[in-house]
């Protein structure tokens, strides 16, 4: 796990951002923490910061070339099966001068040049310069756990694991305002696009190549789904959970390979708690890590996930939280975020991974169980809404009900209301809007108010509609697996990975997510949908694969998230930043870039006694306006 980056100029003129190599490099520090290296050629710079977790010694350091010189890589990730490639080209005459994954990986490449892509279990960013050819290949890994952003101009091209590494190379600044309203409705930036003109992310499962100035964008897997196909062994229920349970044991066996310590992350949720199990029997005492909250305890599953380091002889850590805690993090998040982000959960992962990091290099996570099986509220009122039943239309018919009544995210009460409104403003969409309405915090039409003229006028509105149909493409009316799908297109990639891939390699801590292996991920796309979600049952097969593993505990309560205390901030230690800072009405009026009504109302509502979901549009605001001081200034 690594930070890398690099630019390949097309002239003398591109060549001149050669000079920024160096700081462009030093910009990633925190995700490598442990070496740096730097390659040039005549026209070509690399860039590496090294987190060292396989082959710790220099043998393993990077930009690492082949024996020649023609080949050059910078690599950020991990191949899990690198030792069995090894064996096999080593079969082809092939010597091996480390026992790194990073030189298994370049002399793949060099044997079966982009193919070598579908033999490799792991996550990673990597590019290769071949120097003979004078060409650039770059490519991303299957699911999109590690990040790689580029840029290109008439003079230079440019690749880095973060924004900050790109800016470092003195690119310009311009705002991409289509990107902007995205990122209004879902408060994150789904790839490939990003917050500034020019920079794209290389999407999931992409490969890409450069020569001769020329990109060329390929796609090297997509999802496993075939509708007409599920279940293709005929697999009984029972023998469904058989398999589930024998490819996890797989997966996190594969993910145990270290040469520094490891732990996993233990909620008290089912999904860590299951790694948590299967690891333990292969690892004597494992490190496992938990955030509890003091002044949250309706959110604070630590006495759930004691019962299962309980069970499994952990050594077992809780960090535990008061809000103080949280809110002295919050800074900090926001400087180290390069690019718009505003999933407030970021705050405790940042907490968590700090320190975590202070007693392992690695942990394992139960992140991507949710979409793949079907484990959110959303994944619910999805489900209802197509087998429809009196129930479903009852609450449909109450929509104007649910507009009047009060509504927050802070009381049992004013919440159900709050999801009972989304859910009747869900039903009465077609299935993709549907898909679309439940998966945003505001709306298109409240996203499209919070502009400025000026603004609107820089979008482009059939490329925004081009944009938006790619998202939700995959969605058909009457198939529950498809919105499964395009979740883990659009919510695990942008969202749910980026916000464990920023947080913990703030710290320098690899995050493994054994769900995510594309054996698993294969296998839940050829399961039937009632295998994932019966009547009010969410993430069925999970749940009963692993029963016998868990505490009954575990199963005799309702799923919770955490709620980060927004709207308490807001009112309080964040008000005067609110109204005096970051959404002064004369900041929003010289910025020009927000229409200054509209987060004027947002604000009177945020501070009336019915926010609803307004707390997580102002969360989202004041991220763009901290990053727009901190960027664009």
């Amino acid at each position: 796990m690594c930070g890398i980056t690099g630019i390949f100029a097309f002239n003398e003129i591109g060549r001149i951002g050669l000079i920024h190599l160096s700081a462009a490099t030093d910009a990633l520090q925190q995700r490598g923490p442990d070496s740096r290296g730097v390659h040039t050629d005549y026209f070509v710079g690399l860039g590496h910061r090294r987190l060292s977790i396989i082959d710790t010694s220099a043998g393993g350091a990077q930009p690492m070339q082949d024996g020649a010189g023609r080949y050059t890589i910078v690599f950020n990730g991990e191949i899990y099966n690198y030792r069995e490639l090894r064996e096999q080209l080593k079969a082809k005459g092939y010597t091996f001068h480390s026992d790194s994954d990073t030189e298994v990986l370049l002399k793949m490449y060099i044997e079966y040049g982009e193919r070598c892509l579908q033999q490799l279990n792991g996550f990673f960013a990597f590019a290769v310069y071949d120097a003979q050819e004078e060409s650039l290949f770059i490519a991303r890994d299957r699911m999109g756990i590690k990040p790689l952003l580029y840029y290109q101009d008439t003079d230079r091209f440019l690749f880095a694991s973060e924004m900050k590494a790109l800016l470092a190379f003195g690119l310009s600044r311009e705002l991409d305002y289509n990107t902007l309203y995205l990122y209004l409705q879902l408060n994150y930036i789904p790839a490939p696009h990003s917050m500034l003109k020019g920079v794209h992310k290389l999407m999931p499962g992409q490969y890409l190549r450069l020569q001769k100035g020329d990109i060329s964008l390929y796609s090297w897997y997509e999802i496993p789904y075939e509708p007409n196909n599920l279940n293709p062994e005929g697999l009984s229920y029972e023998q469904q959970q058989a398999k589930l349970r024998e490819l996890m044991e797989r997966s996190v066996q594969r993910r145990l390979l270290a040469d520094v310590p490891l732990g996993a992350f233990l909620s008290g949720g089912i999904d860590s708690s299951v790694i948590t199990a299967l690891a333990s029997r292969q690892v004597d005492k494992l490190n496992t890590f938990s955030i509890g909250y003091k002044d949250e305890p309706f959110f604070d599953e630590t006495r759930y996930a004691r019962q299962v380091a309980d069970k499994y002889r952990t050594e077992h850590t809780v960090f535990s939280l008061t809000n103080a805690d949280l809110y002295a993090d919050l800074h900090a998040v926001l400087d180290y975020i390069d690019e718009p982000f505003a999933d407030s959960s970021a705050l405790p992962v940042h907490i968590l991974s700090r320190h975590t990091k202070q007693r392992v290099t690695v942990a394992l996570s139960g992140d991507g169980a949710d979409e793949l099986f079907s484990g959110y509220n959303k994944h619910g009122a999805a489900f209802r809404a197509l087998q429809g039943g009196w129930k479903a239309g009852l609450v449909h018919d109450l929509l104007p009900l649910w507009k009047m009544l009060p509504k927050s995210r802070n009381g049992a009460l004013s919440n159900k209301f709050r999801q009972l409104q989304r859910f009747a403003e869900g039903m009465r969409l077609p299935a993709d809007e549907r898909y679309w309405r439940w998966a945003a915090f505001g709306t298109e039409a409240e996203g499209l108010a919070l502009l400025s003229s000026a603004a609107k006028a820089k979008m482009e509105e059939a490329l925004y509609q081009e944009q938006k149909r790619n998202i939700l493409q995959p969605i058909e009316e009457q198939d529950f697996n498809t919105f499964l799908y395009t979740d883990l297109q659009l919510v695990l990639s942008n969202d749910m990975l980026t916000k464990v891939d920023l947080m913990s390699m703030a710290h320098g801590l690899e995050v493994r997510v054994p769900f995510l292996d594309h054996e698993v991920v294969r296998f839940a796309f050829e399961l039937p949908v009632e295998s994932k979600i019966n009547g009010g049952m969410k993430k069925r097969i999970v749940q009963d694969a692993f029963r016998d593993l868990l505490p009954p505990e575990l199963y005799q309560r309702p799923k919770h998230g955490f709620e980060v205390p927004l709207l308490k901030w807001f009112r309080t230690e964040l008000r005067s930043l609110i109204e005096h800072d970051l959404l002064a009405d004369h900041f929003i009026e010289e910025q020009g870039v927000f229409n200054l009504s509209e987060v004027q109302k947002l604000k009177k509502q945020l501070f009336s006694n019915n926010p609803g979901d307004v707390h997580a549009r102002i969360w989202g605001l004041i991220v763009f306006q901290h990053w727009w001081k901190r960027y664009m200034r």
